[in-house]
């Protein structure tokens, strides 16, 4: 039993492993940040350093001359710390943002594929959370877990030089105190924080996730008056996420404790062996404040690291949970080497079966299809009945089980995903519209088209009186995600858009959803009877009024195909189609 979470652990490592060799990349801006941090780490030690001897030296009262490389020395200092640390912070951020892009581009690269397919039984909520939060999680591995641990060791060494020229003693009880303040206080901090980083990711997805079914469906929660039982879903996704950072919280603050208690045991510590020193004239008493106050500022170098150590658990999680989305097996994938489209063959389906993984009755069983130029063809069924999964297929969001589609003779595999869809256009049930015009929504399928062509695309879609009636016409705005619109109008907009793509084949994936039995009706009727359109027309529909003009009418029941034939012959034969004619 215990060695599944072992195995889970290594995964979020080695994940954790690949997203800090990103930075690999820019390892010259990396390092340049490494020595701008340790160079303002080392002015400002130097800078309590100098303060201390200028104070020791002043309060015996020498030449006013004799103190001026001192003063320089502090103003040279300060400034220098000043500069280093904004080129350092510069620097540094810029690296981690541009190393957070490419995260960030590289993820949505990978989610392309998958849609949709691919994302299965993931929330749209927990998607966005990965892109949004697990990358700004990763943000402290590139800003506090590669390089300060770097600068901590160069600073170390520079000042442990220093120091065991001047005061030997010294310089082991200085390097002993920040090595337990650099590494035993992060160590523990990582144990300590493990639980709740791993807890933070997964809590943090499941309230965005909730947020995000909350603000898509607000119009219905308020209708049916769940507001109140929503809002409770969210106070206790927010309450989980809290109930996991406060932990961190704690262990912060106590770990940031032990780092200021050691720190001033060493230093401490540092003074009684100088203050002996100089009593046995081994150190010049001058030098003593400035041991001191360079032992007080040397911890500079590693009082971020316990906090560092501590969201690494967290910046694991987040890596292996972006891995899992851009490591997941892609449903279809193109072939090394793409065969051209035929320009002008048909689609066609040769007994197409398809069957998800654990579910045991197949979603298409042994179904054929044939769609020639100009043809137009139903695909009637319940919902349920595998319509979408066939139109799924011929546009390989995924591949048959067994059985093959092809276009104009070749294996649509053999062609790339991009060409096939081009020449094979899906317009889906729940069409997207931008917070645009009417037009560039009509537009994003054929971004040259005139507005002649245009208003001709939306006329044929049933809109062209409403347009007509609109004092922007095709320029108005439809809101965001379409609000400003009905679903009606929302489905024509869809429609349209598939109307004006160039393209051999047009797949309607119901296109009637939001129309009244009379506009289902009259939409279909037109698609049916209108020719001058030679592409193939293929319609998935539940409605089965107004398809008398269709060239085969396929009637789909659990995935099978139960009869096919024009309305006429299926009406006639008092079969499926007449008991879902009947029942409309």
């Amino acid at each position: 039993m215990s060695a599944t979470p072992a195995s889970g652990e290594v995964d979020r490592w080695r994940a954790l492993m690949r997203a800090a060799r990103l930075v690999s990349p820019r390892r010259g801006q990396l390092i340049f940040s490494i020595v701008l941090g340790a160079g303002a780490i080392l002015a400002a030690v130097g800078l309590l350093a100098v303060a201390g001897v200028l104070i020791s030296k002043a309060a015996l009262q020498p030449e006013i001359l004799t103190l001026t490389i001192f003063t320089v020395g502090v103003r040279a200092l300060a400034f220098a710390r000043a500069l280093l640390r904004y080129g350092e912070r510069l620097v540094s951020h810029d690296l981690a943002f541009r190393v957070l892009a490419d995260l960030r581009v590289r993820f949505f690269e990978r989610l392309i594929p998958l849609v949709p397919e691919g994302l299965r039984g993931v929330r749209s909520g927990d998607v966005l959370s990965r892109f949004v939060g697990d990358v700004d999680t990763l943000q402290d591995l590139y800003l506090r877990a590669i390089g300060p641990p770097l600068i901590g060791i160069l600073t170390i060494a520079v000042l442990a030089v220093a120091v065991a020229i001047v005061l030997p003693a010294g310089a082991v009880v200085l390097i002993a105190g920040m090595l337990i303040a650099g590494l035993l206080v992060p160590a523990l901090a990582a144990r300590a924080g493990r639980r709740s980083g791993l807890r933070e990711a997964p809590a943090r997805a499941q309230l965005s996730a909730e947020l995000v079914e909350l603000v898509s469906g607000a119009g219905e929660l308020a209708v049916y008056g769940r507001e109140q039982q929503w809002a409770q879903r969210i106070e206790m996704a927010d309450a989980k996420l809290a109930a996991t950072e406060r932990p961190g919280a704690w262990i912060s603050g106590v770990t940031s404790g032990m780092g200021v208690a050691i720190g001033g045991v060493a230093m401490v510590a540092v003074a009684a062996i100088g203050v002996q020193a100089t009593a046995d004239g081994r150190l010049d008493g001058v030098l003593l404040a400035g041991i001191v106050f360079l032992t007080i500022g040397a911890f500079e170098a590693v009082v971020g690291l316990p906090d560092a150590a501590q969201r690494l658990t967290a910046c694991a999680q987040a890596a292996a949970r972006l891995e899992s989305i851009t490591e997941a097996p892609v449903p279809v994938s193109d072939p090394a080497a793409p065969i051209p489209v035929t320009i002008g063959g048909s689609l066609n389906f040769e007994n197409v079966t398809v069957r998800f993984e654990g579910r045991a009755q197949a979603a298409l069983s042994d179904v054929s299809a044939a769609m020639a130029p100009g043809s137009r063809i139903a695909l009637v069924g319940a919902s349920g009945a595998g319509k979408t999964t066939l139109a799924s297929c011929a546009v390989r969001f995924l591949d048959p089980s067994s059985g093959r589609v092809t276009l104009g003779g070749t294996d649509i595999r053999e062609l790339s995903q991009d060409a096939l869809r081009s020449a094979v256009r899906l317009v889906s049930q729940e069409a997207y519209l931008f917070t645009t015009t009417i037009a560039q929504n009509v537009r994003l399928a054929a971004p040259e088209a005139s507005e002649e062509q245009i208003i001709a695309a939306l006329t044929r879609a049933g809109l062209g009186p409403w347009i007509a009636s609109l004092p922007r016409g095709i320029e108005t705005l439809v809101g965001e995600e379409g609000a400003e619109v009905s679903g009606g109008q929302r489905g024509r907009i869809a429609l349209a858009r598939g109307f004006i793509a160039p393209s051999q084949v047009v797949i309607l994936d119901e296109p009637t959803a939001n129309l009244d039995a009379a506009g289902a009706r009259d939409l279909l009727s037109a698609i049916g009877s209108e020719r001058s359109d030679r592409r193939a027309m293929l319609v998935i529909t539940h409605t089965v009024e107004g398809l008398e003009e269709f060239d085969e009418i396929i009637v789909l029941e659990a995935g099978a195909v139960v009869e096919r034939g024009t309305w006429g012959e299926l009406i006639a034969a008092e079969g499926a189609l007449a008991r879902l004619s009947a029942a409309a």
